[in-house]
């Protein structure tokens, strides 16, 4: 009988789990209550990494196979350096920019317009999501979003089975957007110089600072960023939430290069344009309305 019972367990080990090259795994007959949620979210939290791996692979194979990969574009550089901690970013050994798993479309989306300002994204060429989705390391339907975001901005316009191809823009684009710019803002100006008092526009001269020290990178996105940041903290006390959105719209699209030259504009453009937002807080707090309204036409109009 001894033998007989060992004959089994042999037997019993050579078919079972470890013989089929399976990992045998002890489990307990009973599992308190908080131990069986953490237990079934470590499952869930695998079985989420491992669809998300798939997705990526699967993402990579359908692109390829509609065209999206455009084989003959070039790699975009790597971004210039930012210089405030704000919008500092890390960058993994290999020199893609590392994105962090919370909100990677946003991320990608400012990623993204970063490059277009910069000039990384030339003017008529078509880029596949695929290629852009390996540049940063993630799949490639976070960045298909990003560029329809981008799509409805005007800023790229969709080529199917292809990608997406960045708008060829003009001159004359540019005259349009400060003119419309111009015509909404000179006004609101106009009004925040007779109501706001000079220490409200004092409050603003870091922001201001803020945009020399970006002319001074020669970065053409840091500055357009720090640009922005400034010109919508000057609307803000007007109030108006829709005027802001509506403004930093065109702000944003007037800053996207131009198909002649994308990167034309150098450190010394840029500090002149620094520049005049000193200019313009003097102007606002001494309530010269003259030199207000002939500050900000001219500094749309030079924007580019």
């Amino acid at each position: 009988m001894e033998q007989a019972r060992s004959r089994r367990a042999e037997s019993s080990a050579e078919t079972g789990p470890a013989a089929s090259g399976t990992r045998a795994v002890r489990v307990p007959h009973q599992l308190h209550a908080a131990d069986q949620l953490h237990a079934a979210d470590e499952v869930r939290a695998a079985d989420e990494l491992h669809a998300a791996d798939e997705v990526r692979e699967r993402a990579g194979a359908t692109g390829a196979t509609r065209g999206e990969h455009t084989h003959s574009e070039s790699p975009i550089p790597h971004p210039c350096v930012r210089q405030d901690a704000a919008t500092a970013g890390s960058v993994a050994q290999d020199g893609r920019p590392v994105v962090q798993r919370a909100s990677v479309r946003g991320q990608i989306l400012d990623a993204l317009r970063t490059a277009l300002v910069a000039g990384e994204l030339t003017p008529g060429e078509v880029y596949s999501a695929p290629a852009l989705a390996d540049r940063f390391g993630v799949s490639a339907t976070p960045v298909r979003e990003a560029m329809q975001q981008l799509a409805l901005e005007g800023a790229v316009e969709v080529v199917p089975n292809r990608g997406f191809r960045v708008v060829v823009r003009g001159a004359r684009e540019l005259a349009e957007l400060a003119e419309i710019r111009a015509l909404i803002e000179v006004p609101v100006m106009l009004r925040l110089a007779r109501s706001v008092p000079a220490e409200r526009w004092a409050e603003l001269r870091p922001l201001a600072e803020a945009t020399i020290r970006a002319a001074s990178s020669g970065c053409r996105a840091t500055y357009a960023e720090s640009d922005r940041a400034f010109h919508r903290a000057v609307l803000a006390l007007a109030g108006n939430e829709q005027l802001l959105r509506i403004a930093d719209d065109l702000h944003r699209r007037a800053q996207w290069p131009l198909v002649e030259a994308p990167v034309s504009r150098g450190r010394a453009d840029l500090l002149a344009d620094a520049a005049e937002h000193t200019a313009l807080l003097d102007a606002l707090a001494a309530q010269d309305l003259t030199v207000v309204q002939s500050l900000v036409r001219e500094h749309f109009a030079g924007a580019s």
